[in-house]
């Protein structure tokens, strides 16, 4: 077990309990299993943005940073609604690599059966992680599709889940080698999508006034704006990033 850590940033800060109790965990208990990881008010999301303005990004690992570049270079440095479709659809994929190490780990330690609770409980947690991605994931295709432009069926449809597949290869076989390192290249990727949906809010200061009315109000939640959308969207990012930093030192540790 490790001690509890501290992410702060402006005016508020977000405390990491223990394992049993982080804020994932603690999302699935006072939720069912989908819609925003902890829901805010109006005031909260502000404060939180602003806290994720100021917070200084993580030192991404040479695999972030390759795959940052590569969809720089695919879809342009621009923070546009179809770049983030493709940033969602991408976002899932260690989860589910996670979920299918962790499945096949316990069909070789059933009789140990405290060993392996714990790998269920993470299978539980990175399952409620995954669903939550594809909230974000069905929120932007809706969005996207609604746009007048069309997009072109390689680079938005082929591309995008060719790099899905990469991801997944290279979030498998490090968890399998090493977690930390499976749990780093996430958080480097949760960081980047963070930061990322605050500086998108920030550039439309429009939004501000534009209601959202998409089709999974009942799923995800009703929000003021599209700004507090995007804002939800961006929290729930940090929240899987402190899940996998929590469990990136949790793994050097056990």
């Amino acid at each position: 077990m490790i001690d509890d850590q501290v992410a702060s940033g402006g005016s508020r800060s977000v405390t990491l309990p223990p394992v049993a109790e982080r804020p994932v965990t603690q999302a699935i208990g006072e939720r069912p299993p989908f819609g925003a990881m902890a829901r805010l008010d109006h005031d909260l999301l502000v404060a939180e943005q602003q806290a994720t303005l100021k917070a200084p990004r993580r030192r991404a690992s040479l695999s972030a940073r390759g795959l940052f570049a590569v969809m720089d270079i695919l879809y342009g440095k621009e923070r546009t609604l179809p770049k983030f479709r493709v940033l969602e659809l991408v976002a899932r994929v260690p989860y589910q690599a996670w979920e299918n190490v962790a499945y096949v780990a316990m069909t070789h330690t059933a009789r140990e059966q405290d060993f392996a609770r714990r790998i269920f409980d993470k299978v539980r947690v990175s399952r409620f992680e995954q669903d939550n991605e594809q909230w974000h994931l069905l929120i932007l295709e809706e969005m996207v599709d609604q746009q007048p432009e069309r997009l072109g069926f390689v680079r938005h449809r082929i591309l995008p889940q060719i790099l899905a597949f990469v991801y997944y290869q290279m979030s498998w076989l490090t968890y399998a080698l090493r977690p930390a390192w499976s749990y780093r290249l996430n958080a480097d990727f949760e960081d980047h999508a963070e930061h990322e949906y605050a500086l998108l809010v920030q550039e439309h200061p429009e939004w501000e006034s534009t209601p959202y009315h998409g089709s999974f109000v009942d799923d995800y939640g009703s929000y003021d704006s599209l700004a507090d959308l995007f804002r939800q969207i961006g929290y729930d990012e940090r929240l899987h990033k402190l899940e996998s930093e929590a469990r990136m030192k949790d793994s050097r540790f056990r």
